[in-house]
């Protein structure tokens, strides 16, 4: 079982929509995912507007991908890097700590995701 960045087993991100990159609901990687989706994130406006700004649109359906689109509020498994890059601009979405894999922390200080945790 893989660990989250508390250390304790990872949680489940999200069934609807369903998340990961292996789209089994899990912030989990492997050798295949160069993107490295590995935090779990409560998506916002501010967040889908940054990350459709700098071309990585996410709130667009496509459906032939099986990818309703996000809307605020939804969790995502989303890359470690493009998160610390919202985060550097400002508009970092949420973070489900429990979901988030613990590769995270090679690109992202715990303090940091711990300071945009879901309050739960």
């Amino acid at each position: 079982m893989a660990k989250n960045v508390l250390g304790t087993d990872l949680q489940d991100c999200s069934h609807d929509p369903l998340t990961g990159f292996f789209r089994d609901g899990c912030c989990n990687t492997g050798a295949e995912d160069v993107g490295l989706h590995l935090v779990c994130s409560q998506v916002t406006e501010e967040f889908l507007a940054f990350s459709k700004s700098v071309g990585n649109d996410l709130s667009t359906p496509h459906p032939e991908f099986g990818f309703p689109g996000l809307k605020p509020g939804n969790r995502w498994c989303l890359c470690a890097l493009r998160w610390k890059e919202a985060f550097e601009a400002g508009v970092p979405p949420a973070v489900v700590l429990e979901a988030t894999h613990i590769s995270t922390l090679e690109f992202i200080d715990l303090e940091d995701l711990q300071d945009h945790a879901v309050a739960e």
